[in-house]
């Protein structure tokens, strides 16, 4: 069988599931197995693949036509300039959160050596983007997951900057370590009973544990925000994740924790996402 073949029979079976882009699906796919670029697979479509190749790429579609995201089949994400290494130990980047960097990256541009917090760093796309484009910047990443942190210094050295970076394995609650001018958090924020509703890629691949923000969607954003409270300089910047519906319920926790409110960012469909604000 050659390239193209394979290619429009994989996303023929992904077309049947109702797959929004079953053919971009496929291609990728077909570029991971055979690790070519796509300009490969255009230039080279008759091609022959080999049956090693062919078994490995079908068994790819199968997997991902019940439902795992391709971004878990393949390890990898683009995320604001780079290409992340994922897993499913980790939550896939969403292009929503680039929002947070892009806020973080205006507000920075006259700042130099500042010291940031990623509370629940996870695959490491948020810190080290920033990291990546403010070269004396220095980054501190906490997370419960130990796979998390291992493959966050994964692509700390693919970025070339893990030399200022220090990960921590720890809880919320119990890290103590440090001072910093600023803090980014993007925590779990949806309600328990909400989880089995989500798409079925997430729901069923993604960890619960990035997920899962208990009753009420707040549960780790209140531990978050109290301990932010305590770590962040006076007059430093907090820049947190939320929920779509959350806006006015966590502008009330961080009132009471003494953070100003600069402003509540909206993502690309319009709905709030992350709250900028100054411990006072």
């Amino acid at each position: 069988m050659n390239i193209q073949l394979a290619i429009n029979q994989g996303a023929q079976i992904l077309k049947n599931k109702s797959y929004l882009n079953p053919y971009l699906d496929s291609e990728i796919l077909m570029s991971k197995v055979i690790n070519k670029d796509k300009k490969y697979l255009l230039l080279n479509a008759q091609n022959k693949i080999d049956d090693k190749n062919l078994n490995l790429f079908q068994k790819l579609i199968n997997e991902r036509s019940k439902g795992k995201p391709v971004s878990y089949l393949t390890n990898k994400k683009l995320f604001w300039n780079s290409e992340f290494f994922v897993t499913e130990d980790t939550l896939i980047p969403r292009p929503d959160t680039e929002l947070i960097v892009e806020n973080i990256l205006n507000m920075t541009k006259n700042k130099n050596k500042l010291s940031i917090l990623d509370i629940g760093i996870g695959s490491g796309c948020i810190l080290l983007s920033i990291l990546s484009e403010r070269r004396d910047f220095y980054g501190t990443g906490i997370d419960v997951s130990k796979n998390c942190l291992k493959i966050a210094n994964m692509n700390a050295s693919n970025l070339k900057v893990h030399t200022r970076l220090k990960l921590y394995k720890s809880n919320v609650d119990k890290f103590t370590l440090g001072k910093y001018d600023l803090i980014v958090s993007n925590p779990p924020y949806i309600k328990k009973h909400f989880l089995k509703y989500l798409d079925k890629g997430v729901a069923k691949f993604e960890p619960k544990i990035a997920l899962d923000g208990g009753l009420d969607g707040l549960s780790e954003i209140r531990k978050v925000i109290k301990k932010s409270s305590e770590l962040i300089k006076k007059n430093g910047k907090f820049i947190l994740e939320i929920g779509f519906d959350q806006k006015n319920k966590v502008i009330n926790l961080l009132n009471k924790e003494g953070f100003y409110i600069n402003s509540a960012q909206k993502d690309l469909a319009d709905n709030d996402r992350c709250i900028i604000c100054t411990k006072i």
